[in-house]
């Protein structure tokens, strides 16, 4: 009887290491996001890189609509519920889940970002 190799795990594990840095690259978004880009050790990291752009995308698109609706103060709670949101977002990456935001994960991958 011939032994059969074991199946090799080629994806990296995810350590809790990832985990934060995926919750603080949401909540703390667009800066984390920034600089993980130029850590050499964490972007090449799977889990990071995908919730890395992601969380820089939505990141960016915060800041973007809090300056415009600044102006308004009912339009201004809208950055507000958005970050709650990516809040969200980072406690579900931080249990090692993988997350789909609505229009922005497509575009991510589509651009080979993630």
């Amino acid at each position: 009887m011939s032994e059969q190799p074991e199946p090799t795990n080629f994806a990296p594990e995810i350590t809790s290491d990832d985990k934060l840095w995926a919750l603080l690259a949401y909540v703390l978004s667009p800066l984390i996001p920034v600089i993980l880009l130029l850590l050499e050790d964490k972007k090449d990291r799977p889990f990071i890189k995908e919730h890395n752009a992601q969380a820089l995308v939505l990141g960016l698109i915060n800041l973007i609509l809090g300056t415009v609706l600044s102006f308004t103060v009912v339009l201004a709670c809208v950055p507000l519920l958005i970050w709650i949101y990516m809040v969200y977002l980072g406690i579900q990456a931080y249990q090692g889940k993988s997350v789909t935001v609505p229009l922005i994960t497509d575009f991510v991958k589509n651009q080979g970002w993630a």
